[in-house]
């Protein structure tokens, strides 16, 4: 029989959706292609992304959620609906209840929005719960035991920072700065220093085959192609990983930086915890190479990264469907 509950991790680059019996069932990046004139829908997901950047004018490839939060309502709505349908198919027999995250220290009427694109996606009903949580849960940390739990949660659009203890979060921290940040950062780099314009995909293919923020990491070295700011022509240059950790260090020290703020507000015997526990690093962020060795120098706890980072919070929200009585109802 067909499961009626679905977690869902609206993230800011990827939509992940955990249907219940079935475990995680779509990983679909957040890009909802449209034409600009009619707003049809076009393509949603992988298909949409290979389009960022390479569409003609009556085409506009879309985010619509930015910085963890939504910024276009109605095309975020398509992009569930898009999605729901697409996991449920013809067997969908019932509105779904959706178990769905949001970051931290998002407002009331951020959280409502969230609820509200679910409920008019098809849900019956809508449970609102924080991604450190999930993403904890997850990880396979037992959140729910009087003793100190640590998660660093970084997204695409917003870092989670948070110690739990009893189920719940005691302190939190949530910054708009993750894996977007730092493909911008590599952009405005290369924009700087070498003149030369490329576009998100290359910045990302930088971070993820030469990236990294070890002194003592990779010493690797990739040819990128973009526009010329001088000649407006195409231009191959050459980048090493040593200036991508220079690219990147801005960033990444902002995240080192609230990682230490949440550790100083955290009462003394659940910091004594963690140096036990150490520090869980999930979210795709976690897996830029070199984060977990200079977050364990900075912050002078261990720091590990989960098995399967990508997707701990939507698992999280599939262990979660099972405890529901446990997670709130309403935006709070």
């Amino acid at each position: 029989m067909f499961g009626k509950d679905i977690g869902i991790d609206l993230g800011t680059a990827n939509v992940l959706i955990h249907v219940k019996g079935r475990g995680v069932v779509l990983d679909e990046p957040s890009v909802v292609a449209i034409e600009s004139e009619t707003k049809r829908v076009l393509a949603v997901g992988e298909e949409a992304r290979r389009m960022v950047g390479r569409t003609p004018g009556n085409i506009v490839a879309v985010r619509p959620l930015k910085d963890g939060v939504i910024a276009d309502f109605e095309i975020t709505e398509m992009m569930l609906k898009h999605f729901i349908s697409r996991v449920g198919g013809k067997r969908w027999y019932s509105h779904p209840r959706i178990l769905i995250c949001a970051p931290t220290n998002i407002t009331s009427v951020e959280k409502k929005a969230i609820q509200e694109a679910a409920e008019r996606s098809g849900a019956k009903e809508v449970f609102l719960e924080e991604e450190p949580k999930a993403a904890a849960v997850g990880a396979g940390m037992d959140i729910f035991q009087p003793s100190g739990n640590m998660v660093v949660d970084i997204g695409g659009g917003t870092t989670d920072v948070a110690v739990l203890s009893m189920g719940d979060i005691v302190t939190a921290s949530s910054i708009k700065v993750a894996g977007d940040k730092f493909d911008s950062a590599i952009m405005k780099y290369i924009k700087d220093k070498y003149k030369l314009l490329i576009g998100e995909r290359t910045s990302e293919d930088i971070k993820v085959k030469i990236g990294s923020v070890d002194p003592h990491g990779r010493q690797e070295e990739i040819d990128i192609r973009g526009r010329d700011m001088v000649s407006g022509l195409p231009l191959t240059i050459t980048i090493q990983s040593r200036e991508v950790r220079e690219a990147l260090w801005e960033p990444v020290a902002s995240i080192v930086a609230s990682a230490k703020t949440v550790l100083e507000r955290t009462p003394p015997e659940l910091s004594a915890d963690i140096i036990d526990r150490g520090v869980i690093l999930t979210g795709g962020g976690a897996m830029l190479h070199g984060l977990d060795q200079l977050m364990m120098d900075e912050l002078r706890v261990p720091v590990l990264i989960a098995e399967d980072p990508m997707h701990c919070v939507v698992k999280g929200t599939g262990i979660m469907l099972d405890n529901l009585d446990k997670v709130s109802r309403r935006p709070r």
